[in-house]
């Protein structure tokens, strides 16, 4: 097993190059190289958070709504394995200082069981939602899947049993790199099935969503509005930043949930 801080002091190290890295990605060999060692087989998307999904209701006044947050809870009683680490590599690389560094990510399936001690601890399935939802009340947006990645730099295997959920902030999320990568690997993270983000007419151009919310900056001023572009990932978090109420995130698909975990279960074996 690989030494756990030579790894991490790596990343922490070339972390800041991250966006020269990506920008290299578009020249197609090395793209291609890129792809292949670290993100071949990746299947990723953003679960928005609950508070972002009002369906043309309050949430108050639906009681019987299923939430993104179910896909996860669903997801964490199918696996049998789960593993919390005790950081965040990207916070921890970028120093952040608006979000706690110690909210990791959350891994399941048989290949976390690999996973160093020195980097976190196994966990019951209730110690596992209960991390989630910390990570959920910290602000913090869960993307959720296949992350070859991630099997890479911990040195487990085999990465199609190694489910990782990332709890991220929009300043130091790895893949803030979205603009800057080759679509060939930015493809591989997508919406939740059934996800839309609209700008209604409350919209008064204030510019709030614009400054440091969007993962994918996305997002842009135009005509004394926001515009949100194809990029959007769905993330949610430009409706629960916006002072006037003005964006939307609708689910247009009542069966978002399977969906959702019949695409995970598929990319990712959780036994």
């Amino acid at each position: 097993m690989a030494n756990p801080y030579g790894i991490k002091t790596l990343i922490n190290r070339t972390f800041a190059g991250r966006f020269f890295i990506a920008k290299l990605s578009r020249y197609p060999l090395i793209g291609k190289l890129l792809d292949d060692l670290l993100f071949a087989g990746d299947d990723l998307m953003f679960l928005p958070a609950d508070r972002s999904i009002p369906i043309n209701q309050r949430l108050s006044d639906r009681n019987d709504m299923v939430l993104p947050s179910q896909v996860l809870d669903r997801i964490i009683n199918q696996a049998q394995h789960h593993w919390i680490m005790d950081f965040c590599i990207c916070r921890d690389s970028d120093d952040c200082r608006a979000y706690p560094k110690t909210l990791g990510c959350l891994f399941m399936g048989q290949a976390a069981l690999d996973i160093h001690p020195k980097f976190g601890r196994p966990v019951t399935r209730q110690a596992a939602r209960d991390h989630a939802a910390r990570c959920r009340d910290a602000g913090l947006v869960h993307m959720v899947g296949r992350n070859k990645l991630d099997a890479v730099w911990l040195g487990v295997s085999p990465g199609q049993k190694l489910l990782t959920v990332c709890n991220c902030c929009p300043c130091c999320c790895l893949w803030r790199i979205l603009p800057d990568i080759t679509p060939k690997i930015g493809d591989k993270l997508t919406k939740m099935p059934g996800v839309e983000v609209r700008v209604t007419k409350k919209c008064v151009g204030c510019g709030t969503c614009t400054q440091d919310v969007c993962f994918t900056d996305t997002i842009q001023m135009a005509g004394g509005q926001a515009l949100i572009g194809k990029a959007c990932r769905g993330c949610g978090r430009c409706v629960t930043v916006c002072p006037n109420e003005a964006i939307d995130l609708a689910l247009t698909d009542e069966d978002f949930v399977e969906k959702t975990i019949l695409r995970l279960t598929a990319a990712v074996d959780l036994a």
